[in-house]
């Protein structure tokens, strides 16, 4: 029989301690659990996601009539009985891959989610995982528990893994976890030879490292050159966080987010996601992507490389594709005629939906409402018409599964989910055409005057920053869920081998920027920075209007100006939005019991939130950049905190609670990209309150600081064929292959 979890806490601290009681931890301690024990209940549950829960002693909950007996410990109880109908009709197979596209899996997928959100008691909620895992799809279940997390103020200081983590086949390649099979299977003793030429290291007989670019490249386009940056495992892990905060199934009135900016946050992001994209295809001096055309063969093709736990392979995208065929023509028709209403909404300023409401796309807090429409959060026919956004239409009818017979399961493609639908080229393009709407939306607003733009009695005197260097870095990322437990590891509830893979990815030196201002009174100031580029892909100087869209703001912060020369410095690992490295579950677990078995309750709350929540990857503020440098431009603007009298529902201290101040929308109302959201009048934009500065963005060569060093021992060779080889010969010695001690090691 599988021992119980038994929790302490750490340091002689006062949590209580959780004792078994009976094969139950016992309710009163369940209570006054401190915030790190209710983590740690949650990282074990979430350990081996795909795997028979290992701790299963621990809620001994009746599996049949738990939710009917408990109903009473539930608000919105007719939520839970409308769960347990297609529960017990059967839900989808729990072996298959949960598709968010898929309406059946999300609907369901929600409907666990609301019996997640709506327990009176944080006890209760913590029963309900434990009690829901096993019976539901594990993806399903992946999803719907990093929502509750996000959204309820008792879930606040629990800092949930990395998704790559849980479900490292989505963000790691296929050939790495093959190679990790093989070395469990052979337990870390195969042909020495056959190491060597894949890149696998074993440094200790219960570690495992694969290198993760070993072999030959494989490439269908020129997209692949950046694909360090599509790829990258922290940027679809934004892209997929950044979904699951502001999901566009949360309604309103349900979950009470009507006082947020949710529409706008959506649409600007993917603003910025492709001004960050620009930046990086103009390192390699690639021009701007261009918007997706289904008249015209796709040319770009793309080749994931991911095979699914199920063993399926993510379908491969060939060159030259026909986009609409019989097959989806009734698909195009559909979207053709939501675009179509959504142009003419926006040049006659209202749609009218079908019960007569009117929704309003005239003025500038109706982003609100387009992005609703584009992007979803708002039904075109009716409340419940959540499919039928634009986003959603485009990423269908580029799906291959057009011939499934089956209405639970089909095989997705990287299109399909929100953790890799960045990794393919086309994914850019359908976002490009997305943001031509809002673009169009902008079109028809009135432009900045000089007042909307002036601050009087302010002016920016100087801009100034470090030397801006980038480089290819390492990262070391344990892969261990992804390679199945046998029996003897099951009981022992870890794993006797720890898989890494060995990445190489972007990354940048610190650097700070400092602002030198001038104020002639005592004033609170938003101040926002931007960096852009400064010539087109082709070496031609760029108008404002030119690259108004391509500027990345990468801080926004509230400042008080003190009368006189006001210096601001702001340190790149400061600014807001921004995230460092989460850090390993094994480090965390690691670092919550100590070898008494206790545990830390010790709460960041501001740490907190950038290690669990929506944070832009701290790595990728800076595009690679050339060895000679690469000319870019920083733009600051400072501007006094405006409160727009004409959004009566944006409540900041709701924003602020939740955790939701992306950008600049709990600092004031100014719409999401001031300046550069609309159409610029050169005549009266630059004012003293705002400045731009030329910077160079250099590309570090490892290889001139290596260049004596015998080479014969690197990680990677000059027969890898990549690219940026010479950035990534990085000597390594066995002794530094991971971040964590034996003794940490051998303590899981």
């Amino acid at each position: 029989m599988r021992g119980p979890l038994v929790l302490a806490p750490l340091g002689g601290g006062t949590a209580p301690v959780i004792k078994k009681e009976h094969g139950l931890l016992r309710k009163d301690n369940l209570v006054t659990m401190d915030i790190k024990t209710k983590e740690l209940c949650l990282l074990k549950l979430l350990k081996h996601i795909l795997e028979p829960t290992m701790y299963k002693n621990i809620w001994e909950l009746p599996r049949e009539g738990v939710l009917q007996k408990n109903l009473d410990k539930y608000l919105k109880k007719n939520l839970l009985k409308k769960f347990l109908h297609p529960f017990k009709k059967g839900m989808p197979p729990r072996g298959e891959v949960f598709l968010p596209p898929h309406e059946l899996h999300i609907q369901q997928a929600v409907k666990g989610f609301k019996i997640l959100f709506f327990p009176k008691k944080f006890h209760v909620f913590l029963k309900t995982p434990w009690w829901l895992k096993e019976p539901i799809h594990r993806g399903m279940f992946l999803y719907a528990l990093p929502p509750r997390v996000f959204h309820k103020k008792n879930c606040r200081g629990i800092t949930l893994p990395g998704p790559y983590e849980n479900y490292p086949y989505f963000f790691v390649e296929s050939h790495v976890i093959k190679k990790g099979f093989l070395m469990k299977k052979t337990k870390g003793a195969p042909d020495p030879l056959i190491m060597d030429y894949y890149g696998i290291q074993g440094t200790h007989k219960n570690l495992v490292l694969i290198d993760w670019r070993k072999g030959l490249p494989r490439t269908l386009s020129e997209d692949d050159r950046i694909s360090y940056f599509t790829e990258d495992i922290d940027l679809n892990t934004y892209m997929h966080y950044l979904h699951m905060s502001y999901p566009f199934w949360m309604t309103d009135d349900m979950y009470s987010v009507n006082k947020e900016r949710r529409g706008e946050i959506m649409s600007y992001a993917y603003m910025q996601l492709l001004a960050r994209l620009k930046l990086e295809r103009l390192t390699h001096e690639m021009c701007d992507i261009k918007s997706m055309m289904w008249n015209e063969p796709l040319k770009t093709g793309y080749w994931p490389k991911i095979r699914l736990h199920t063993g399926d392979e993510m379908p491969v995208r060939s060159n030259n594709m026909i986009l609409v065929t019989k097959d989806n023509l009734k698909l195009k028709q559909m979207l053709d005629d939501v675009e179509s209403m959504l142009r003419e909404g926006i040049l006659t300023g209202k749609i009218e939906r079908r019960d007569g409401t009117i929704i309003t796309l005239k003025n500038s807090e109706d982003i609100e409402n387009l992005a609703r429409l584009v992007l979803g959060g708002m039904g075109l026919v009716g409340d419940d018409a959540k499919f039928l956004h634009m986003m959603h239409l485009m990423k269908k009818l580029l799906t291959y599964n057009v011939y499934n017979l089956d209405k639970n399961t089909y095989v997705p493609t990287a299109l399909d989910m929100y953790s890799t639908c960045l990794r393919d080229p086309v994914f850019w393009r359908l976002m490009k055409r997305v943001t031509d709407t809002f673009t169009l939306f902008k079109k028809m607003l009135p432009k900045y005057t000089r007042d909307d733009l002036d601050f009087p009695g302010v002016k920016v005197d100087r801009v100034t920053t470090d030397k801006l260097v980038t480089f290819m870095d390492e990262y070391d990322l344990d892969i261990t869920n992804a390679l199945y437990l046998d029996d003897g590891e099951l009981k022992k509830k870890r794993s006797d081998m720890i898989t890494v893979a060995r990445m190489r990815r972007l990354n940048h030196q610190p650097f700070k920027i400092s602002v030198d201002i001038t104020s002639e009174k005592t004033v609170d100031a938003v101040v926002r920075i931007f960096i852009g580029p400064k010539y087109d892909c082709m070496g031609r100087l760029l108008s404002v209007n030119d690259k108004r869209l391509d500027m990345v703001e990468i801080d926004t912060f509230m400042y008080k100006m003190e009368t006189g020369k006001n210096t601001i410095v702001r340190n790149s690992v400061e600014m807001h939005g921004v995230i460092e490295q989460r850090p390993w579950t094994r480090r965390l677990l690691n670092n919550m019991v100590d070898t008494v078995g206790m545990i830390s309750k010790t709460v960041d709350v501001e740490s907190w939130w950038y290690k669990t929540r929506v944070g832009f990857p701290h790595r990728l503020l800076l595009p690679l950049g050339r060895l000679g440098g690469m000319p870019l431009q920083l733009f600051v603007i400072v501007t006094p905190v405006r409160n727009n009298p004409m959004l009566p529902l944006v409540d900041m201290s709701i924003m602020k609670e939740r955790k939701t101040c992306r950008w600049s929308v709990c600092f004031d109302t100014l719409p999401l990209g001031f300046p550069f959201d609309r159409k610029i009048d050169m005549s009266h934009f630059l004012t003293h309150n705002m400045m731009f500065t030329d910077v160079i963005v250099y590309r570090k060569d490892l290889s001139n600081a290596i260049k004596d060093v015998d080479r014969s021992d690197m990680v990677m060779k000059k027969d890898d064929l990549t690219f940026l080889d010479t950035d990534m010969l990085v000597h390594r010695s066995h002794k530094d292959v991971m971040l964590m001690s034996k003794d940490d090691m051998l303590r899981m």
